[in-house]
């Protein structure tokens, strides 16, 4: 009679085996985000530039029109035609000021880190 002599591995070498297999699959995972992180990094400044170079463009517009329509009111009125679009300008930057502060007050990724506290909240009630 042949005796099998292969003997299946023990707990110990599968559980190192197992753990080692998930911080392959951890680094993997960590190695992409990170390549992935810089891609868009990436992309983010050349969309920047991208943005910048267009509200230059546009901001010189806006500034030739205005000069446009001031020169057309006859010459005594013109102090108070750049008045007016001095006010409108000046009510214009408060109104996106208010926004911009209205919207930083809500913190990053809030909605994430309420799902990280509520699953450690979930996984001490295990205990």
């Amino acid at each position: 009679m042949i005796e099998n002599q292969a003997h299946p591995p023990g707990v110990v070498p599968l559980l190192h085996k197992l753990a080692r297999t998930g911080l392959g699959a951890l680094r993997n995972r960590g190695e992409l985000l990170l390549l992935e992180l810089q891609e868009e990094k990436a992309r983010l400044i050349g969309l920047l530039a991208w943005v910048a170079g267009m509200l230059f463009l546009a901001f010189m517009g806006v500034m030739l029109l205005t000069a446009t329509i001031i020169f057309l009111f006859p010459e005594p009125l013109r102090l108070w035609a750049a008045a007016g679009f001095a006010v409108l300008y000046l009510t214009g930057a408060v109104a996106v000021f208010l926004v911009i502060k209205s919207s930083l007050k809500h913190p990053p990724f809030a909605e994430t880190i309420e799902q990280v506290r509520k699953d450690g909240e979930w996984l001490d009630s295990l205990n």
